[in-house]
């Protein structure tokens, strides 16, 4: 991304802040042991592990989450925050990873299905400054909706429909 795009960007929402709101949308349905998620043009798949009903087929949702996670840090650095901070990134790279026990899942041994000790490592390869790629990092913290979320969590509304076969 080009620092003018960016900064056009800036321009165009200061004077029409509406044209910045989104509400993205990602519709998901089962086929056989897999979820087929949608996004605009975009489909992918999650699964889950045979051992606890999937067929092992596709990432599982909490790889999915953990890949949220470390593509945010990886393109919202470069494509973004980097030129519109005027810092140089050569690339970047993100390691995301949790731990989970799957005997929650299952309800066993009252073991909680909670992920923990989420961790995620940024390597951002840069000849500026330390100091200048760790403002740049300081303000990746501030802006990734994706680390927000996971670290400022907001209740999520949930609905059940039933449908007659």
């Amino acid at each position: 991304m080009r620092p003018e795009t960016i900064a056009e960007t800036v321009r165009l929402w200061q004077a029409a802040p509406e044209k910045a709101s989104g509400k993205p949308l990602v519709t998901g349905r089962s086929d056989s042991a897999q979820a087929v998620l949608e996004a605009g043009s975009f489909s992918w798949r999650a699964d889950l592990p045979p051992s606890i009903g999937g067929s092992g087929a596709a990432p599982t949702p909490t790889a999915l989450l953990l890949s949220a996670l470390a593509g945010c840090a990886v393109v919202f650095i470069v494509d973004t925050l980097a030129p519109q901070l005027g810092v140089r990134v050569d690339s970047v790279q993100a390691m995301a990873q949790c731990e989970a026990d799957s005997r929650g899942l299952l309800g066993m041994a009252e073991v909680a299905p909670d992920l923990q000790n989420m961790q995620l490592t940024i390597e951002i390869h840069s000849p500026e400054s330390e100091d200048k790629v760790e403002a740049l990092y300081r303000v990746w913290l501030e802006r990734c909706p994706i680390y927000l979320a996971l670290v400022k969590p907001r209740p999520v509304k949930t609905t059940l429909q039933i449908r007659s076969a």
